[in-house]
């Protein structure tokens, strides 16, 4: 019996393949047949081998669809270099053994028949390294992307800068950084791939710049390797520094997906930006036609709602049965990936968004998380969003800007999370930062109370074109409870505090709070959360038909009109004529001049 084995998962390309091999981390013996139908991955212990950049993108792109771009022609050696070796004999090296002019390959092709650029790099040649071919060659595809105007996709595995090449290596992280931002002003998706390792130069320029950015699980990322981190600071790092994971809880990527999952992940990435394949209906298309759940119209009249007690309000509002933002989505949603993460350093579980279609339509939802039990509260900070979760917010609001896609927030939190940490980081300055940006975003925005609205933290996701609000939700600009301690100096006048604070569904739409309030089944969303649910989601999708045919310009300046107009007993056009004049010189005054209250 001729039986070979192989004593590392990643042999050299013009090595006769052994029978089995052994798992480099792991050590456990495989058979490579399995092995490589796997695409690297181990099945005992799922560590995910290097892929050359011809498996990488045979493992992404359609069969038969990739065809591959050549980049111009850069210097080779521009220093003369030479170390132990001359840098040229190591170029020749390289070459030699992968059969690629440098790190980096171009191609062109269709992912589940949505076309894209991909360019994918290739540890195996000098390790990845970003010299100045490896930078004209994702420069290049961001051109080609832009050209085609269709999405890129970058697959990262470098140890950094290429040496060799001194400070023309160092300019390819602004060369590249430059195309990134060419791709953000037209509007084109951007994701990145991380595989392992991913560091220095690349991760400080494109790869961190994308869009989206999604790791295979246990891979490395970072500016400094661990080792130099080490030895600069002299201590030891904890256990899964720089990993994927790590990477994950500190809300610096969108996610961690096998790379059996990565090509549906990037189907629904692509097909949620709006983009086309035969036989699907992209961006401004026809839609599915959508099974309606029946139950019923949103009421825009306060005459047709009943009066309730406001402390039964605030008791149904806070219900644990009733549908969380997840809990929506799951009824909701076609596709959907979810996109974590702050870039800053941290992941509040209180808000929870990504991209994904609902019946063929493609839409950005962003949500406050509760849960149904104490240990899904605690988990969730009991939706308390920190700042951290409302520059999550602000990510994904201006991505929905980016690629043209209509915005759904849904609301169900007591508040901003109030603690010492939330405070020194910002927590004010963040929710003002979302009033600001949700102000001026020119995609439609429709924002659902579903739960409590609770002051600030609530209205952070509230600034829309639309607000509706579910028939048993409050909104208040404090709780019942805070009220009544603050005004009446004890807590136990909640229920008088719930009374005068005018939180209910039909106050809210009587002050024109809210635009409408969608009927909930009897006994509330939590007898019949799926009925609730779908009766809210055709709701939203029956606004975003009639935003939709707005134009964006009108639609900011309608959205602003509707902000200006609270609190005025008149329409903002005469109140503007009264205090300014009405633009034909018949001014009242100085606008400028101070006048009293």
């Amino acid at each position: 019996m001729n039986t070979r084995i192989s004593q590392t998962a990643s042999a050299a390309p013009d090595a006769a393949p052994a029978d089995w091999l052994v798992c480099a981390r792991c050590r456990a013996l495989v058979y490579r047949k399995r092995f490589d139908r796997a695409h690297g991955v181990c099945p005992d212990c799922g560590a995910h081998a290097r892929l050359s950049a011809a498996r990488r993108l045979a493992t992404l792109l359609d069969p038969g669809s990739a065809r591959a771009l050549s980049a111009a022609q850069t210097v080779h050696d521009p220093l003369l270099f030479a170390d132990l070796e001359p840098y040229v004999d190591r170029l020749a090296a390289a070459r030699a053994a992968t059969g690629h002019e440098d790190a980096v390959r171009v191609a062109v092709g269709t992912v589940a028949g949505y076309p894209v650029v991909v360019a994918v790099m290739d540890f195996a040649f000098m390790g990845g390294s970003l010299g100045v071919a490896a930078g004209e060659a994702v420069a290049m595809a961001a051109e080609a992307a832009l050209a085609r105007h269709v999405p890129l996709i970058l697959v990262t595995s470098s140890g950094g800068a290429r040496m060799q090449e001194g400070a023309l290596a160092l300019m390819q992280m602004a060369k590249t950084a430059a195309a990134m931002a060419a791709l953000d002003e037209a509007g084109l998706l951007t994701v990145t791939v991380i595989a392992d390792p991913t560091y220095g130069g690349v991760a400080a320029s494109f790869a961190t710049l994308a869009d989206v950015v999604v790791c295979e699980p246990g891979a490395r990322m970072g500016f400094a390797g661990p080792r130099v981190i080490e030895q600069t600071i002299g201590q030891r790092l904890p256990e899964g520094f720089q990993s994927a994971e790590f990477l994950l809880r500190h809300g610096l990527v969108d996610g961690v997906r096998p790379r059996a999952e990565l090509r549906q992940t990037l189907a629904v990435l692509l097909a949620s930006a709006g983009g086309r394949a035969p036989g699907r209906a992209g961006r401004g298309g026809a839609v599915a036609e959508l099974p309606r759940a029946g139950a019923g119209m949103v009421v825009r009249d306060p005459a047709e709602l009943a009066v309730r007690p406001a402390a039964e309000v605030v008791v149904a509002a806070r219900h644990v049965g009733r549908p969380t933002t997840r809990d929506h989505l799951a009824y909701w949603m076609d596709t959907f990936v979810e996109l974590r993460g702050d870039r800053a350093g941290a992941d509040c579980p209180a808000i929870v968004g990504g991209l994904g279609t609902v019946a063929g339509r493609a839409v950005l939802v962003l949500g406050h998380q509760k849960g149904h039990t104490t240990a899904d509260l605690v988990r969730a900070n009991f939706a308390m969003a920190s700042p951290a979760g409302y520059r999550k917010v602000i990510r994904l609001a201006r991505l929905a800007e980016k690629i043209g896609v209509p915005l759904v927030t849904l609301i169900d939190t007591p508040g901003a999370h109030p603690g010492i940490e939330a405070e020194q980081q910002g927590q004010a300055g963040a929710i003002a930062d979302c009033l600001r940006v949700f102000s001026g975003l020119r995609v439609p925005v429709v924002a659902v109370v579903t739960g409590e609205g609770g002051s600030g933290g609530a209205l952070a996701l509230g600034v829309a074109d639309r607000v509706l609000i579910s028939a048993n939700a409050l909104y208040s600009v404090i709780s019942p409870e805070g009220c009544a301690a603050i005004l009446w100096k004890t807590r136990d006048e909640s229920p008088a505090a719930a009374r005068a604070l005018g939180l209910d569904a039909r106050s809210l739409l009587e002050l024109g709070v809210v635009d409408g309030v969608v009927p909930e089944p009897a006994g509330g969303a939590q007898a019949d959360p799926a009925g609730a649910s779908l009766a809210l989601r055709d709701a939203v999708l029956a606004e975003l038909d009639q935003l939709a045919a707005v134009v964006p310009a009108e639609r900011v300046a309608a959205r602003r009109r509707r902000l200006r107009a609270f609190g005025l007993r008149g329409p903002v056009e005469a109140a503007a004529d009264e205090r300014f004049g009405d633009g034909n010189g018949d001014s009242n005054g100085d606008p400028n001049e101070e006048e009293s209250a």
